[in-house]
Order: structure tokens, then sequence, then C-alpha cells
């Protein structure tokens, strides 16, 4: 588990790192790309493709709304943006699917507890985005990252409505390489000026195969060994790794406005679970079947 949250939480440090050299697009088609080679052989193996192909158009919808489109904010927000707090913001995504989900689907509607959580959440995010970013672009770059955890959330709700029969690798990979076939029109418009850096390269590498590829099997051990509720509690920890990574490897700041917004989203995400492990969204697309990633996704 400590594996898992460090590898999505180091995703928000490879992005920041990456776009030195590399726009959002080409950026987000590499770490899709290389996640989908990872993943694919996987699938294969496993025949979990053959359920999947049944549902191509909302494996389609999906990985525009819950991949595709939160990758591009995220990269995006971050040329303007910490690392740290872009790790922080995604993290907001259990609330949105808490409330989704209660103004959606009846059966799980929030009691008082999780709408108090609800309240703290959006605190949470209101802080970090009127205090601790200051305004102009930050402000911008920071509402793009709470976009992007909203994106998380909505995927979550419709594979968990349309996809419970098709395995989580299966959905993964086909998600992941159906983002990547959508930005390929787009990446001749989006090709960097000169050849990227080495360290842009390893970024690349680590966020693709590893946070984005081997992350999701490292779950689905975690899934099959002690259970979604308890693997999902990654969530928690994945954000932590992130504000480190920021803080020590990029010398970015950590305000008291920071850990008040940190504070508050972790337990509005607490609190709008009914005191449980939220289910994750960040890094998956489905909470019965998959990790949400992530924050990562």
């Amino acid at each position: 588990m400590a594996l898992l949250a460090a590898l999505w939480g180091a995703s928000y440090l490879f992005i920041k790192v990456a776009l030195d050299d590399l726009s959002p697009v080409a950026l987000v088609f590499v770490r899709t790309a290389l996640g989908a080679l990872v993943l694919a052989p996987v699938a294969a193996r496993r025949g979990a493709f053959a359920p999947a192909r049944r549902h191509l158009g909302t494996l389609a919808l999906i990985a525009a709304v819950q991949i595709a489109g939160p990758f591009l904010l995220i990269a995006a927000g971050e040329q303007s943006i910490p690392s740290s707090l872009a790790g922080i913001l995604v993290a907001s995504a259990p609330i949105w699917t808490a409330i989704l989900a209660g103004a959606f689907v009846p059966e799980e509607r929030l009691p008082r507890r999780g709408l108090a959580g609800v309240a703290l959440g959006i605190d949470g995010v209101a802080l970090l985005l009127g205090v601790d970013l200051g305004g102009g672009d930050a402000v911008l770059g920071g509402a793009l990252n709470v976009l992007a955890s909203l994106g998380y959330a909505v995927g979550a709700l419709l594979a968990k409505r349309r996809l419970a029969d098709v395995p989580a690798v299966g959905l993964v990979a086909s998600i992941m390489s159906l983002s990547s076939l959508f930005l390929l029109p787009a990446l001749p418009f989006a090709a960097p000026a000169h050849a990227p850096g080495l360290d842009t390269v390893a970024a690349l590498l680590v966020l693709g195969a590893g946070g984005t590829g081997v992350a999701f099997l490292i779950f689905y051990v975690l899934n099959a060994e002690v259970g979604p509720s308890r693997a999902s509690i990654v969530a928690y920890i994945a954000p932590g790794f992130s504000v480190v990574y920021g803080v020590t490897l990029l010398d970015e700041g950590f305000t008291a406005g920071t850990a008040a917004g940190l504070a508050l989203i972790l337990a509005g995400s607490w609190l709008a679970a009914d005191g449980r492990a939220p289910r994750l969204s960040r890094s998956a697309p489905s909470r019965s079947s998959a990790p949400a990633p992530a924050r990562a996704r």
C-alpha cells in the first residue's frame, strides 16, 4: 500500500518535471500510451478485452471524462501551481463522488455526517483556491485540478452503473488505450520544439509505466488480498507523498493554508464516505471493479 501511494503521489512531481519540455497534450499521450503498453498484455492474457468490447461506447465516454480530460486538466493546471498543491486538490475526488451519488443515486443519498463532510471538503478547496494560491493564473490552475477531480467522480459513477461486468484490468487497459488514441490526432500540433532532456524522458517512463501502469497492477493485488475498502485507504496516503515530494525535491512551499486545506479535504472525504475509506476514484474507473487514478491517478 505504501508503494502504491508513493507511485500515485509521485505522479504530480513527474508531471511537473516533464512540463519543462513537453506540452500537456504530448505528456498525456505518452503517459496513457505507456500505461496501456503495461496493462494491455495482462488484460489480453486474462481474456479481459472480450467483455470490454461489448461496451465500446461507454468505454470511450469514460476514457474522455475520467482519463484523457482529467490528465490534460492536471497537466495544464500544474503549469501555474505547485505539484504538491495539485495532489491535494485532486484528492477532493471522493467529495464530488459523494455529491453526485447523492444527487443521482437515491439509495446513496448522504446522511447528515456525509453532508458535513462535503461541506468540510468544499471549505478546504475554497481555502486553497482563495487563500493559498493568491490569485491570477494560479487560481485558474487550481480550478483545473478541481475540475479534473470532478471528472474522476463522473467516470467512477458511470463505470459503476454501466460496466459492472467488465474485469478491472480490461476496463483500465481499454480506457488507457482509447485515451491515447483520442490524443493522437493532436500530437503533431503539440510536439516539442526540441528534444526532451533526460530528466523529462525518465519522468515520463516512471509516470507512464510506473504511476499509470504498474500502480494499477499493484492495486489489483491489494484489492484481491485485503479487499476494496482497505485497499482504497491509499486515497488518504497519496496526497501526503505528493506534498513530501514537492517540498523536498522541487523546493515548493508548504504554508499553514496548505496544511489546513489538506486537513479539511481529507477529513471531508472521510466523513463523506460515512466514516469509511472512500473507494478510489482518481486512478480507476469504477468503485466496484477498479481503482480510480489516478490521481494518476
